[in-house]
């Protein structure tokens, strides 16, 4: 039982302190970082968990990037992809369908694209999410022009 972020050794009640709040190995320093970003920007867990499962195989993703307009759940910079995770798609409405559409607009038109994974895909299936996500990343590497 290692911290994801620094590899220190976690004791049992760290262990189980960082599992109960954010379902991550993390020690209490990044355990309170990834809090405050919680609570400062409404961060998903979902989003946390699916960071760190991209981290896992290699992939660098950035957590709560800046694009200029509004705070991108996750961005992989590389392959110019944004991943944003719906919580609450259960709820929508033409009025947030057509938001997500205007952002998505706007992403194109500066070379990105944006998906958007349902939270409970990542709750139960991390795993064949952060595949997925893998064979996208492919599929947008090949299809960067080299300049």
């Amino acid at each position: 039982m290692t911290c994801l972020e620094c590899s220190k050794n976690l004791d049992y009640l760290e262990h189980k302190n960082s599992m109960d709040q954010l379902g991550l190995e993390l020690c209490k320093q990044h355990r309170t970082r990834m809090a405050k970003l919680i609570e400062n920007n409404n961060t998903p867990i979902e989003a946390m968990q699916l960071y760190y499962g991209l981290k896992a195989v290699g992939v660098n993703p950035m957590l709560e990037w800046w694009d200029g307009n509004k705070s991108i759940d996750i961005a992989i910079s590389r392959v110019k992809l944004n991943i944003e995770i719906d919580v609450e798609y259960h709820m929508l409405t033409h009025e947030q369908a057509m938001n997500d559409l205007e952002k998505t607009m706007h992403s194109f038109k500066n070379g990105f694209t944006t998906i958007r994974i349902p939270h409970v895909l990542i709750k139960h299936y991390l795993k064949e999410t952060v595949n997925n996500i893998l064979g996208i990343m492919k599929g947008l590497k090949a299809n960067i022009k080299v300049i």
